[in-house]
């Protein structure tokens, strides 16, 4: 059984490994501009490659190593249009609007690109092609099972892209950095460090939802806690998470707390997803405009896509 993928090379630059670094923190990545094959493309995985110069012969690629890192692809490709990426941000501008939501699987270091490794011949061709053509992605269709192998993850050969996301590994922003020096320190997928910015986007999140709610005729009343939005209809009763990113849907940050109240049966939980959300901080307060809507009703987190970040452990006791 063979996946289509989209396999890109990132570069050794600053900049280009600190947008590897924000890409992967906020599950998102992007090219220059769109390709017609991008049209009807829909692949499954995505392998993010470094660690390894593309600008040699063939024969010499497939001689060397490099550090994949394995993700699914979480929907389609679409337009962006928030600045997103540190270097987007930094020239206010969209640099990389096409746009795609990764989910990281696992880092897979030292992987060689020949015939001893987990890539075909053309998957790890396409690695190097991309690191010629400004990172575009390439996109080809192999075996993914080598890779899940090598990574750990378990999956059934008949349904090779059916990979649940509490059996892999994954990895964050700071294996991304591995042991270089030492970076502020993050707090999971999507977060995002200026606090008025984060509070700008979460404000705008919730005025969509709150315009989307009330055209149905509820009544919206906010909360934050337990729950950010509680409806109320002829009777009826709803609760909302609301959550927004300037990049891609793909995944978002949830509290114990929130998992278990969408879980008691006695309450029915919407998610109510906004991404692509444009954020102007050239202006006080800050501005906010666009976004995509993702709407999940009766929404009950699955095992399955849920990864746990952090555990509580509790200490053994000795007498």
């Amino acid at each position: 059984m063979t996946s289509s993928f989209v396999m890109v090379h990132v570069g050794q630059s600053t900049e280009a490994q600190r947008n590897l670094e924000h890409g992967v923190e906020t599950q998102s990545w992007g090219f220059p501009e769109s390709k017609p094959e991008y049209a009807t493309a829909h692949p499954k995985y995505a392998v993010l490659a470094t660690d390894a110069s593309p600008r040699v012969q063939l024969g010499d690629w497939l001689q060397g190593t490099a550090t994949l890192y394995l993700c699914q692809v979480r929907g389609d490709f679409y337009e962006g249009t928030a600045p997103h990426w540190p270097d987007e941000e930094a020239e206010a501008r969209v640099k990389y609007p096409l746009r795609f939501g990764i989910e990281p699987l696992a880092k897979l270091e030292g992987v060689p690109l020949g015939q001893d490794g987990p890539l075909s011949l053309e998957g790890s061709d396409a690695i190097r092609r991309s690191g010629t053509d400004r990172g575009m992605g390439k996109l080809v269709r192999m075996s993914p099972l080598g890779l899940l192998e090598l990574a750990g993850i378990p999956t059934d050969p008949a349904h090779p892209d059916e990979v649940p996301l509490d059996k892999s590994p994954g990895f964050t922003a700071e294996q991304v950095q591995g042991k270089r020096k030492p970076q502020r320190r993050r707090r999971g997928a999507g977060y995002i460090s200026d606090p008025k910015k984060r509070k700008a986007i979460e404000l705008h999140a919730e005025e969509l939802a709150i315009a989307h709610y009330e055209a149905q005729g509820w009544s919206v009343e906010r909360l934050g806690k337990p729950y950010d939005l509680r409806l109320t209809r002829k009777g009826a009763e709803r609760h909302v998470e609301v959550k927004g990113t300037t990049g891609a849907p793909t995944s978002v940050e949830l509290t114990i707390n929130e998992v278990l109240h969408a879980r008691d049966e006695a309450n029915t939980v919407d998610l109510y997803v906004v991404s692509d959300i444009v954020v102007d901080t050239r202006t006080d307060p800050y501005t906010t405009s666009g976004g995509r809507v993702l709407l999940l009703e009766e929404w009950e987190p699955a095992d399955e896509d849920l990864r746990p970040r952090k555990y509580e452990y509790r200490i053994p006791q000795t007498s």
